[in-house]
């Protein structure tokens, strides 16, 4: 085992505080910033600590060009990547970084089996839970590689987002499994590097089955658990590597991206278990449908300024149509328009609205909008009974009532935000299309609900100039 100097471990151990530090950071708005700061530095100086002290027992560092050369690459396309995406974008760019990270562990994994083979070869006794925690980071790593490369492709449409399933399936699962406890047991008992690349591979082909038949709005909390896994698997690599920085940040990732995801699930009013594994009896979302035919009340952007001019409580429920239109800036205007008018304006803000958690409050942000002004739905669900006119701007499943008054539809169970409780609904949609689950809304066709039909931004814009005019 390499012995690191204590001057390394500790400045390893200060990194770990600072990505504790950088999390904590993370939980509020108001200190997000300076957390993500925190974190990024943390980790640049992580990667910088090895260069500058040997190891005992090795004579330098080895491979350093390529070693600068991968660093470089990375850097370079993880900033270029960073500044291009789109902020409908950034839960696939999410899933692609989570995947990256959960192959970078399985291939770190799979040269240290290598070592570790070498070793025992010669004689050494290598420790037991030692080929574990490396079949564990193998198998698991692989997982999440294959499984967020289908999650990307399912968000970035290269893909049906519907769930893909087939007969045997279920058998499929129950194989994987079997064979990934064998092939553990066997690296455990007698480290071979076949068993370990078969591993890998078998960790691949589970990874495909297990996000496969995920569909719909599911895929965002697949994302999420699948970043649990990663954390990990990078954890793992810390104990394999004896590393505290990866032990860590490992284990931090996975504590909140589990806790995350249990939160996401609580906010589809669904269990992660149906979520993963509904589609096999019929139970997942389904992904979009197409377009009704039934007739609704619409209305001209001056009709809907009118109603906005007289009312004095108003709700803004924002959702990814609008990120996709980047309407937001021209919706905070309205908003301050009629707040200046003595109308009292909130967003309400739902956990899954978008395709990630946070993903409103960040398009809001972005737009200056004051972080007073988002409600989450628990604090706000009482006040739509309140409203005089709730502005419903491209979400749709989130405020479907038939999530409390269709079984068996797919997103029975799942809370939303009670907009058919206000006295007038403005629903501003690009057409009658479906949301991510699938479903028509009977909310547009209520007798209070009027559609502001058009491209978000536009509408947007237009409504502006209108309510402007009066």
């Amino acid at each position: 085992m390499t012995v690191i100097p204590t001057w390394a471990q500790l400045v390893y151990l200060a990194c770990a505080v600072c990505f504790i530090l950088a999390l904590k950071g993370l939980s509020g708005p108001k200190t997000a910033r300076a957390g993500n700061l925190i974190g990024a530095a943390a980790a640049v100086v992580a990667c910088a600590v090895p260069f500058f002290y040997k190891p005992d027992g090795l004579e330098h560092l080895h491979h350093v060009p390529l070693i600068l050369g991968a660093i470089v690459i990375g850097t370079v396309g993880g900033v270029v990547g960073a500044r291009r995406v789109q902020m409908t974008q950034m839960p696939q760019m999410v899933a692609l970084f989570n995947g990256v990270g959960g192959g970078a562990a399985a291939l770190v994994a799979l040269l240290e089996l290598h070592e570790l083979v070498g070793a025992a070869d010669l004689g050494a006794d290598v420790d037991w839970f030692v080929l574990v925690a490396t079949a564990f980071t193998i198998f698991v790593g692989s997982v999440s590689f294959a499984g967020s490369v289908v999650t990307f492709a399912k968000l970035q449409e290269l893909m049906t987002s519907a769930p893909v399933t087939f007969p045997g399936l279920a058998l499929g699962f129950g194989a994987g499994i079997v064979a990934a406890v064998g092939l553990s047991t066997q690296l455990a008992l007698d480290p071979a590097m076949w068993v370990g690349i078969v591993l890998a591979v078998v960790g691949l082909a589970f990874g495909l089955l297990l996000v496969l038949p995920v569909g719909g709005a599911d895929v965002p909390i697949v994302i999420s658990l699948l970043n649990a896994f990663t954390g990990l698997t990078v954890a793992a690599g810390g104990y394999v590597l004896d590393n505290v920085v990866l032990l860590v940040a490992g284990t931090l990732v996975g504590a909140s991206g589990t806790f995350l995801t249990l939160l996401m699930a609580k906010a589809m009013g669904r269990s992660v278990a149906n979520i993963l594994f509904g589609a096999l009896k019929g139970g997942s979302t389904l992904g979009a449908g197409v377009a009704s035919d039934r007739p609704v009340k619409s209305a001209n952007p001056e009709d809907v300024a009118i109603m906005l001019a007289y009312a004095d409580r108003v709700i803004i429920v924002p959702g990814y149509g609008l990120a996709v239109a980047q309407a937001q800036h021209t919706l905070r205007e309205l908003v301050d328009v009629l707040s200046e008018r003595g109308a009292d304006v909130d967003y309400a803000i739902h956990p899954v609205a978008g395709r990630m958690p946070g993903h409103m409050n960040v398009l809001l942000a972005e737009a200056q909008v004051p972080y007073e002004q988002l409600k989450e739905m628990d604090e706000i669900n009482g006040d739509f009974k309140d409203a005089d006119v709730v502005l419903i701007v491209g979400a749709n499943d989130v405020v479907n009532p038939a999530a409390k008054t269709t079984p068996g539809a797919p997103i029975y169970g799942m809370p939303i935000l009670n907009a058919d409780e206000a006295k007038q609904v403005v629903f501003m949609k690009r057409s009658m299309r479906p949301g991510f689950a699938g479903i028509e809304n009977e909310l547009l066709f209520e007798e209070n609900t009027t559609l502001l039909f058009g491209d978000a931004k536009d509408s947007m814009g237009k409504l502006l100039n209108a309510v402007k005019a009066l």
